[in-house]
């Protein structure tokens, strides 16, 4: 059973994919709030909430190293959210995200 149980312990970090998230925003007055996810070892998430009364037009960049950068857009309603990913051809080590919100 102590076999069994240290093995397990020793496998623990091996499934731990997580990596830091930076985030630059630009909101330009709007009420706007973000949650990052490390969704694989090679895919970011984001989800952006729109908590003002004005419809917003957002652009997301994400940028991993060496790698071109993927740039995601959304219209987000006044209440709504979007959830918004990239996936990218090697391991993640730091993900950047930078964000730019501007009123429709």
């Amino acid at each position: 059973m102590k076999k069994i149980c240290s093995l397990l312990l020793a496998m623990l970090p091996m499934t731990a994919f997580a990596y830091p998230i930076d985030v630059q925003k630009e909101l330009n007055g709007l009420k706007i709030d973000y949650t990052t996810y490390a969704s694989d070892y090679d895919m970011g998430s984001i989800t952006v909430n729109n908590y003002g009364d004005t419809a917003a037009e957002c652009s997301v960049v994400f940028r991993n190293g060496p790698e071109s950068p993927k740039t995601r857009r959304v219209n987000l309603d006044a209440g709504k959210s979007a959830d918004l990913s990239a996936k990218f051809n090697r391991k993640i080590i730091k993900l950047y995200i930078t964000m730019t919100c501007k009123p429709k």
